[in-house]
């Protein structure tokens, strides 16, 4: 079912990072209606930079489909992630192609999806 400006009531903004002390990442969903959702993830594996972004982004995407979400704008401050979700970088690697071919199967749930990358602050 298609509503007029569904577009993107939801907004999902996702981070993931590893150091020596593990990995983990934020999600954090808003909601058009103020509703404001955040979650902090701490992986029980040892994941890269690029694989806790991927985790973070999935996570955030899952929760919004949980959340009933139509349309979602995801904004994250990985170029590799954003890139290869957009189709700009090949994702050489297996497990990062594993990821990217997960977040395609959960794009096809929302009527409206976009991911944007947003530097580092």
């Amino acid at each position: 079912m298609h509503r007029e400006g569904a577009s993107f009531r939801w907004r999902l903004f996702v981070e993931g990072s590893s150091n020596q002390q593990g990995s983990g990442a934020s999600v954090i969903l808003e909601g058009s209606d103020g509703l404001l959702i955040e979650q902090a993830l701490r992986f029980a594996f040892k994941a890269s930079n690029n694989q806790a972004e991927y985790e973070a982004l999935i996570a955030g995407m899952l929760l919004a489909k949980e959340m009933e979400a139509k349309g979602l704008l995801a904004k994250s401050d990985s170029l590799l992630v954003t890139g290869q979700v957009k189709g700009e970088y090949q994702a050489k690697d297996p497990q990062m192609a594993a990821y990217l071919e997960y977040v395609q199967v959960l794009e096809e749930t929302f009527e409206v999806f976009e991911l944007v990358h947003v530097p580092k602050e």
